[in-house]
């Protein structure tokens, strides 16, 4: 008797700590608003040039310079220029997290889920040739499919899971289908890419736990990808100037350019 008070006490003591580590991690670690200066529109520059960045490394460096086959030949020291080559890669991390987040953020804001994932699903398509053409060299490889598809697959995830919140029976085998799709297609980032969408729609309330969770969803891209969840900590909340079909075709246009940048210069070396 006296063993099972104790053991009583012991985990009463464990229940109260938990729920006040809880209510620290949950409820005060959010920065404070004076460093909250980062708007949704400085979120996708950032995200937009770490991809370009990313893009840039696979197709300029990689796939003309570092590849046994590859067309272009240097007497520099490749291992320098793969070390370059893989920092750059790094800094490319930083992408998908802010896209991701503002995904979700994105998710909460707008008039319409259904134009919203309809929009994603019509840019996916348009950019398969040319996210092919830059990534794999062909206009066509199903083997990997580009990011837009994951972030459509996102949203509907985090649609079918408030649509169908009261009801497990159909809210499990729906988002469960969809994260198979992601893995059946080969869309970027497959099933952890929608993890990571996942966590950062649970925990959007409270910014650092968001951003650790998220983190600790993404540790396979570490170093990297911390790069990319720093920004998200500064986020103001607010959306800024609004160049919605810029940022959507931007994706597209860079593959095609820097496949276009290739060719070139294979001809012209």
């Amino acid at each position: 008797m006296v063993y099972f008070k104790t053991s009583l006490c012991d985990f009463a003591g464990r229940l109260i700590y938990f729920f006040q580590i809880e209510r620290i991690i949950m409820f005060r670690y959010n920065l404070p608003e004076k460093y909250q200066v980062l708007d949704g529109s400085v979120l996708k520059l950032i995200a937009c040039i770490t991809m370009l960045i990313d893009h840039a490394a696979v197709c300029l460096i990689y796939h003309m310079i570092l590849l046994p086959n590859a067309p272009i030949h240097t007497g520099t020291d490749l291992y320098r220029l793969y070390i370059f080559y893989k920092v750059l890669r790094a800094v490319g991390r930083c992408a998908f997290p802010i896209f991701s987040f503002l995904l979700v953020e994105g998710f909460f804001y707008t008039r319409s889920r259904g134009k919203y994932a309809c929009r994603l699903a019509v840019f996916g398509i348009l950019s398969e040739v040319p996210f092919d053409l830059c990534i794999k060299t062909k206009p066509w490889d199903p083997s990997y499919n580009n990011v837009y598809f994951t972030l459509f697959l996102g949203i509907c995830l985090l649609w079918a899971w408030e649509s169908f919140r009261d009801r497990w029976y159909l809210q499990l085998p729906v988002c469960g289908l969809l994260v198979f799709l992601a893995e059946y297609f080969h869309t970027d980032y497959g099933w952890k890419g929608l993890l990571l969408i996942f966590i950062l729609y649970l925990m959007r309330a409270w910014r650092v736990p968001q951003v650790v969770f998220g983190l600790v969803s993404m540790y396979w891209e570490l170093p990297g990808v911390i790069l990319g969840f720093i920004p998200i900590l500064f986020y103001s909340g607010k959306r800024g100037r609004q160049f919605k079909y810029l940022y959507y075709a931007f994706y597209p246009a860079h593959l095609l350019l820097l496949y276009l940048l290739s060719v070139y210069l294979v001809n012209r070396i």
